[in-house]
């Protein structure tokens, strides 16, 4: 059985609703690039033959690109599948890379950079996050994530990204929950929003979320935060379910976001591990909320 076959017959895909678009464009655009390296074809060669820029398959490969049938079709006979399963398998995973996205009805909020992140966190087996400024999204109470959108947002969008934000909050707590691993800074939960029964109200939601055997919570306490760790502020780091899909990194800037691969990525893995070691112990967590709380 072709190994793209066989995958699939192990178990290799996960269903569906559990990887959404941008995985399953993800899974497709790596067993392309298995394919094609198996045929002996360079993305030079491979674009020649195809017809099509070098940048627009490197770009597929990684799960960046939109694609039609046509395309799959064209790239299974230009690398030389003839196995029927095979190739249904990547045809059906070009109709799931195509298919309706889980937050369509808030489309009228979700910006086009922000639309592969919402994919992948909710198909994350593990992510890590740095936040320096507010208390990370998975971890907010609604009040306190309706004060905050408030203050930058008309009423109605604030309201219509904090219904999102409820939904995007399952995967904690879903049968097989993703591992969420963040570094806060202290001042970020320093900043009350919303009054001060709001704050109280989160920091109990973050008491409680230090009992939840799937989250550690760690916090770098002011005297210990330096100069900032990376230029650009928070980020976040989402390994994908599949053991063969690369980990992505998310970096949110005040008009959009970046993904950066390679190298690039590489260097805020060491970040985050960094952040660990100079932040205080996940044991320590309860006690400096505490502390921060009384002095509210």
């Amino acid at each position: 059985m072709n190994t793209v076959a066989a995958e699939h017959a192990e178990g290799g895909f996960h269903e569906e609703w559990e990887t959404g678009p941008t995985v399953a464009r993800m899974v497709l655009g790596a067993q392309l690039r298995r394919l094609r390296e198996a045929n002996g074809r360079g993305l030079e060669d491979a674009g020649t033959v195809l017809g099509r820029p070098r940048e627009w398959i490197a770009r597929l490969e990684l799960g960046r690109a939109d694609l039609r049938l046509r395309d799959v079709a064209d790239m299974c006979a230009a690398y030389g599948v003839t196995d029927r399963a095979a190739v249904s398998t990547l045809l059906g995973l070009a109709r799931q890379a195509n298919s309706p996205r889980w937050w369509s009805e808030f489309q009228d909020v979700v910006p086009p950079w922000y639309e592969p992140y919402l994919e992948l966190e909710q198909s994350a087996s593990v992510i890590r996050a740095y936040e320096a400024q507010v208390v990370p999204d998975l971890l907010q109470t609604e009040t306190y994530t309706r004060a905050l959108l408030e203050e930058r947002r008309p009423v109605w969008e604030a309201k219509r990204l904090a219904d999102l934000r409820a939904l995007r909050r399952r995967i904690l707590h879903k049968a097989a929950p993703v591992r969420f691993w963040a570094v806060i800074e202290e001042a970020a939960l320093r900043r009350g929003f919303g009054g001060r029964a709001v704050a109280s109200a989160q920091f109990e939601h973050l008491l409680d979320v230090c009992d939840m055997p799937n989250v550690t919570l760690q916090v770098l306490p002011l005297a210990s935060a330096g100069a900032p760790p990376v230029a650009g502020g928070s980020f976040a780091l989402l390994r994908p379910p599949q053991a063969e899909l690369p980990d992505v990194v998310y970096v949110e800037r005040l008009n959009g976001a970046v993904y950066p691969a390679g190298p690039g990525a590489v260097s805020y893995w060491h970040t985050m591990n960094r952040l660990v070691l100079t932040a205080a112990p996940a044991a320590a967590t309860p006690s400096i909320l505490w502390r921060i709380l009384r002095g509210l």
